[in-house]
């Protein structure tokens, strides 16, 4: 409900705003669209398999929810990656080169990590790797145990898990870094903190509201990828079930964590959203922060 609720109020806000929204900002509904359509397309079939205490739907469904598991992961990995690469090149680009990353650009960078996503959801139906249930019975992913028992497997898990986990993972994190260090350096210059212009404060907020998306993300399915990894070398029945349908649900909440920071970090995203209410009838006291970027979510990702 939660992942429902607050991705279609980013979804609707940047739709209605869509005339305003610079280039990058498409990646940020586009991570919307992908939480929301894992929501949609899992978690009934989970939560009501969860209630039979028994999966629902036989082989058909278990391919199904794997493969909608797999893409919506796989694209949200990516958008990530792309998030932290373009903040990368706004920071360090002139200021006159700030909008170099035309709309058109980064279209093309959302169908490019949709197709790279789709490739490696489809390749288990098509022979290369498997799906399967997982351990508690409820739910189904990629077959980790036979990433032993053939080469098949093998090849595929160790593929996936280099190209899909790794190395956007090792690229967020070297990212980051690399803008924590110039706005470290940046502010170092400046020996007054009161001199400190605005934009470099905006782009300090900025960084920050990125990095922690990004480790929402990452600390909801490392409890995941680690129970995986020990599958991959360990019988499944070395694990009891609830150690290993807990990091599955942890996984599962990262598609809700998203509009609450852009809640807390935007001040625009929580003017548009208090609008959107009053259009729908609804009325909803939120806490407000005096602390919150004084610039509209246009400037997101600007600098």
């Amino acid at each position: 409900i939660l992942t429902i609720l607050g991705n279609s109020a980013v979804l609707a806000t940047a739709v209605k705003r869509s005339s305003l929204l610079k280039s990058p900002e498409l990646l940020t509904a586009n991570l919307a669209a992908a939480d929301i359509g894992m929501a949609i397309s899992m978690y009934p079939l989970a939560i009501a398999s969860a209630w039979n205490h028994a999966w629902l739907g036989g082989d058909a469904s278990c391919i199904y929810y794997a493969l909608m598991g797999f893409l919506f992961g796989v694209c949200s990995m990516m958008t990530l990656c792309a998030m932290a690469v373009i903040r990368l090149l706004v920071t360090n680009s002139p200021k006159s080169n700030s909008n170099k990353i035309t709309k058109n650009t980064v279209r093309v960078l959302i169908a490019l990590i949709w197709l790279y996503s789709l490739l490696w959801a489809i390749l288990p139906l098509v022979g290369w790797g498997y799906y399967g249930p997982e351990p508690f019975g409820i739910s189904c992913t990629i077959a980790w145990s036979k990433f032993h028992s053939s080469y098949n497997g093998f090849s595929f898990i160790l593929s996936m898990f280099l190209l899909c986990t790794v190395l956007p993972a090792v690229t967020i994190v070297a990212c980051y870094l690399g803008i924590a260090w110039k706005v470290h350096k940046m502010y170092q210059e400046i020996q007054n903190i009161d001199r400190i212009p605005n934009a470099a404060k905006l782009e300090k907020k900025l960084t920050l509201m990125a990095v922690l998306i990004s480790v929402g993300f990452l600390s909801s399915w490392t409890p995941y990828a680690a129970a995986s990894f020990w599958s991959i070398f360990n019988s499944s029945d070395s694990l009891q079930p609830i150690v290993t349908l807990l990091p599955c649900l942890f996984a599962k909440s990262s598609t809700a964590y998203n509009p609450f920071i852009y809640y807390i970090f935007s001040k625009t995203f929580r003017q548009e959203l208090k609008q959107l209410q009053c259009c729908c009838g609804w009325r909803v006291h939120f806490l407000s922060t005096d602390n919150s970027a004084e610039h509209p979510v246009s400037m997101m990702w600007s600098g």
